[in-house]
């Protein structure tokens, strides 16, 4: 609307009802405290880029609504001068901030999240994308991908929460949507005497090594992959799973884990009698000592492995990491050193593996019959 537009339509208002206050902006556009007889309240009406728009103050006194009126004006101002940024170039910041803080495979799993999201609703302004959009979004992932709804939901919820720190959106839309329930599976792992089993029909001694170790500390594969030479104290049979300048750990945190006799062995036989500390040699390696093994790698053989010995295909290299846990669990050790010695961030990741304690759950059953308790007796 005109300057001249905005007077005429100021006068046409005094004339059907009482104009208290004519302002005009630091925006460029006009506001008018009204108080007509269709409300007890004083309404503010005000243009905006070309747009009229009309607002309670939900009050029927004067002061109180030029107060209202003058944090409006604020607000508005506030508001304009706010840097508008979109979806993509927040997804890059945020990317950018987090590459030094997070492992590089949950980096990459931002970056995908935020492809995801832009896919669906366009490269928006971040503030254009509300609750209902973000609703939409994780429902229809969700029904194409509980576990992939579940990390994209995630992941930009932890972003959105950072953009209302930096002040790029006044609230975090992802706080009032609800993730759907997911469904809860066991995880696959194996008995000590079904993994013997699968060690026959693996050929190469250093795979062999590669997953005897990983069946008995529970280590990521990606931590063993890049276990040193320095990170080995025979003397102690101990391993330090630590930070380096090209890996870092899951949960950022470094641990020492104890070796069981098999382990012992095994490092004894692999680690040389002489060896140069300020060099980066890795305990398993393929081509040169210096260049270690990949996870991909040691899973596609691993896979081989299992559909060789034609165990079930929910078994997967993680599976002994699960199985690590489990077998800890079933021989009654206690849910927290199971944590410590997975390097588990929260109580509730290590508490999956209760359920498959099926032992515990028997002797818990048969107390009923020992104590001689029948349902004539309850109650």
């Amino acid at each position: 609307m005109s300057m001249k537009g905005s007077y005429l339509f100021g006068l046409i208002l005094s004339l059907l009802c009482s104009v208290h206050t004519f302002v005009s902006t630091d925006l460029g556009d006009f506001m008018y405290l009204i108080k007509s007889i269709k409300s007890p309240f004083y309404q503010v009406i005000f243009t905006r880029n070309g747009k009229r728009t009309t607002i309670s103050t939900k009050t029927s006194f004067k002061s109180e609504a030029l107060k209202f009126l003058n944090e409006f004006e604020k607000k508005l101002l506030k508001e304009e001068i706010k840097p508008q940024i979109d979806l993509q170039t927040f997804g890059d910041e945020y990317s950018d901030l987090i590459h030094t803080t997070k492992s590089k495979k949950y980096s990459l799993g931002v970056r995908l999240s935020f492809k995801k999201l832009r896919e669906f609703t366009g490269n928006l302004p971040l503030n254009k994308i509300d609750f209902r959009l973000v609703e939409k979004f994780v429902s229809l992932t969700f029904q194409r991908s509980e576990s992939g709804a579940a990390f994209y939901y995630r992941t930009l919820k932890a972003a959105f929460s950072k953009a209302e720190t930096w002040e790029y959106i006044e609230r975090n839309p992802f706080l009032k949507v609800k993730l759907p329930k997911l469904k809860t599976n066991l995880p696959s792992y194996l008995t000590e005497s079904e993994f013997n089993f699968l060690l026959g029909f693996i050929r190469e001694p250093l795979l062999k090594d590669f997953y005897t170790v990983l069946f008995y500390t529970g280590l990521r594969a990606g931590e063993l992959c890049n276990l040193q030479l320095t990170n080995i104290d025979l003397s102690q049979r101990l391993m330090k799973i630590s930070n380096t300048e090209t890996f870092s750990t899951k949960s950022k945190k470094e641990r020492l884990i104890p070796m069981n006799e098999a382990v012992f062995q095994i490092f004894k036989n692999r680690l040389p009698q002489v060896h140069r500390l300020n060099r980066k040699l890795y305990i398993f390696y393929r081509i040169a000592q210096d260049i270690p093994l990949t996870v991909d790698y040691v899973s596609k053989k691993f896979k081989s492995s299992i559909r060789k010995a034609g165990m079930s295909e929910n078994l997967h290299l993680h599976s002994l990491r699960h199985s690590f846990c489990s077998n800890l669990v079933n021989a009654n050790v206690s849910l927290y050193i199971v944590q410590q010695l997975a390097g588990h961030s929260s109580t509730k990741t290590t508490e999956i593996y209760s359920h498959t304690n099926t032992g515990s759950l028997q002797t818990a059953v048969n107390l009923l019959g020992n104590n001689n308790l029948s349902i004539n007796k309850i109650g």
